[in-house]
C-alpha cells in the first residue's frame, strides 16, 4: 500500500495544529498562551538553561525565544541569572512554576481527547513510529514533560 507522503505530512501537521489551537484555547484561561507555557515546561525541565538551549527546547530561534524570555521575566514567571562567562541561566520563580502546573491538566485533557480514539496498543505504536522518525529526541520528551523517566509521552 502506497501513501502519499505529503498527504501524510500535511497529516500529521494537521493533528499539530489541532493541538496547538486546543491548548491555545485552554491555556488563555489561565492567562498564558501555548508559547509561553512550552517555554516555562522546558525551563522546568532545564533549570539553569541558557537561552540557546531552551530555544532549541521550545521549537524557537534564539531571537523569539530572547524576546519571550524578557516578557515571561516582566511577568514574574523566571529569573534570568548570570552564569559562567556570558552565559545567562534560567529559572522558574513559584509564580512560574503555579502557571506551569495549572497549565497541566489542560494540556492532557486536551491530548487525551485528541487521541482518544486510539487504543494503548496503538499509541505505543504511534510513539514508536515517531521516534523512529526523531532520533535523539527520546530523551527531550521524556525531560520536556517535566517527569523524568515517568513521562507520559503526551506531547504536543
Amino acid at each position: 500500500m502506497s501513501i502519499d507522503l505529503l498527504t501524510l505530512g500535511r497529516m500529521i501537521k494537521r493533528v499539530q495544529y489541532g493541538h496547538h489551537r486546543a491548548l491555545d484555547t485552554r491555556l488563555t484561561a489561565i492567562g498564558t498562551t501555548l508559547v509561553q507555557w512550552d517555554a516555562l515546561r522546558a525551563i522546568k525541565a532545564m533549570p539553569g538553561a541558557s537561552a540557546h538551549e531552551l530555544a532549541v527546547a521550545s521549537f524557537q530561534s534564539d531571537q523569539a525565544f530572547g524576546t519571550l524570555a524578557g516578557r515571561l521575566a516582566a511577568q514574574g514567571l523566571i529569573e534570568r541569572r548570570p552564569g559562567r562567562g556570558k552565559r545567562i541561566e534560567h529559572h522558574l520563580t513559584p509564580s512560574g512554576t503555579q502557571v506551569l502546573e495549572a497549565g497541566r491538566p489542560l494540556a492532557e485533557a486536551v491530548l487525551a481527547t485528541s487521541f482518544a480514539p486510539l487504543n494503548g496498543q496503538e499509541r505505543a505504536t504511534l510513539h514508536a513510529l515517531l521516534q523512529r522518525l526523531t532520533p535523539g529526541a527520546a530523551g527531550e520528551e521524556t525531560a520536556a514533560s517535566g517527569r523524568g523517566n515517568k513521562g507520559n509521552g503526551q506531547s504536543s
